[in-house]
């Protein structure tokens, strides 16, 4: 048995093209939870984003199969040439039925653009490489005008739908979160998220803001050390330990009120608040952060630029653009913050401030010792300065 088993592992490995264990949801939020390293991720997501690229370049997946096509040609969507960039294959629209034919777990190998489950094909697609998703990205940007254009009719279409909610704040939730006169930081899981955050320590320990774990960000903001005051967004996004550390939880309703994973965080003996809005998760958690009068809100991996706002689509562009219209100045990305907020001491002053300490516990210690102790304590008390200047710098 051992030896046709042996026999068996080496013919698998003779076989060309990429080998993994299938992984398979609808759902990428909830398929991120389930990906390791080496996993062949399948998902079912027409025009790719770069937020849903980078989490499965984080996971370490080998190979991208997608039901749809990763760049249909409405706008220039990113995601396709993060995944090409980071060296992991992707094949497009081999059709829903990959969801009947395959299952979680199996293994499968993708040579050139088949898919097989051993030695049978599972599915047919697009292999998609550098070249021919530049070309995709041509086209769709020949047809941006349309997109403005259609744009402009979802804006008018989301304020009607909205307009209460956006002009009068009816339908906004009572939370025991106070943002009032406070800095808000709505931590999202999107674009650039952990560099940004990085840049914003100083921030953070210096004003202290309100944390805000938006849909899986609530677990950005756990992985890095910090506690959320506030966590919001599709709860099925959002892990257990996050849930259960944070201090208030709003589940995200659409506008007909359905609550996705609302049994699981109820088992969890949480009982989150309900906010229904048409707008995303990231959109939700600005609009309570305004109500709140909060004196000033900053964004982490969240959409800041036109090229952004285009890759996400235009079921996301309307209700984001009119948000951040309500808000105005106090909106601030984490980019701009870093800049606004970083350390601003120049080297020499810390060269003098360092020497003046150092003056400082030398003049103290020989008042106040006699004979050789007072070098020993002298080096002690430089050995503290030094730290201390370390720490400033960190």
């Amino acid at each position: 048995m051992k030896l046709a088993l042996r026999q068996s592992d080496r013919r698998r490995e003779a076989l060309p093209g990429i080998t993994g264990v299938a992984r398979l949801d609808r759902r990428v939020g909830r398929l991120l939870n389930r990906l390791n390293s080496g996993d062949i991720a399948v998902i079912d997501i027409a025009d790719l984003d770069r937020s849903t690229a980078d989490a499965l370049v984080a996971a370490g997946v080998s190979v991208v199969v997608n039901a749809q096509p990763s760049i249909s040609g409405r706008y220039p969507n990113l995601g396709p040439e993060v995944l090409v960039q980071h060296g992991i294959a992707l094949l497009d629209e081999v059709g829903t039925e990959i969801f009947a034919e395959v299952k979680e777990g199996s293994r499968l190998r993708l040579d050139e653009d088949v898919l097989y489950i051993g030695d049978r094909v599972a599915a047919r697609g697009i292999r998609q490489d550098a070249d021919s998703i530049r070309a995709a990205m041509r086209a769709a940007k020949a047809g941006l005008s349309a997109q403005l254009q259609a744009f402009a009719a979802s804006t008018q279409q989301h304020m009607e739908r909205e307009k209460e909610l956006l002009l009068d704040g009816v339908g906004l939730p009572e939370l025991s979160t106070r943002f009032r006169g406070r800095h808000v930081l709505l931590v999202a899981k999107g674009y650039d998220y952990k560099a940004d955050l990085r840049s914003l320590k100083h921030y953070i320990r210096e004003f202290r803001p309100i944390l805000v774990g938006v849909d899986a960000g609530a677990d950005v903001l756990r992985d890095a050390g910090y506690e959320a005051d506030l966590v919001i967004g599709n709860l099925d996004e959002i892990s257990d330990a996050a849930l259960r550390e944070a201090a208030e939880v709003v589940a995200h309703a659409d506008h007909h009120g359905r609550v996705e994973g609302l049994a699981r965080v109820q088992d969890l003996r949480i009982e989150p608040v309900v906010f229904a809005s048409a707008g995303t998760s990231e959109d939700a958690a600005m609009l309570l952060a305004d109500a709140g009068s909060a004196r000033l809100i900053v964004t982490v991996g969240m959409r800041a630029t036109l090229e952004e706002f285009l890759d996400a689509g235009r079921g996301g562009i309307a209700s984001t653009v009119l948000t951040r219209l309500k808000i105005g100045g106090r909106l601030v990305d984490a980019k701009a913050a870093a800049q606004l907020f970083q350390t601003r001491v120049s080297a020499l002053s810390l060269v003098l401030l360092a020497v003046a300490a150092a003056l400082a516990i030398a003049v103290v210690l020989i008042a106040g010792s006699s004979g050789d102790s007072y070098l020993h304590l002298l080096a002690d008390g430089w050995d503290h300065v030094v730290s201390w200047f370390r720490g400033l710098l960190s």
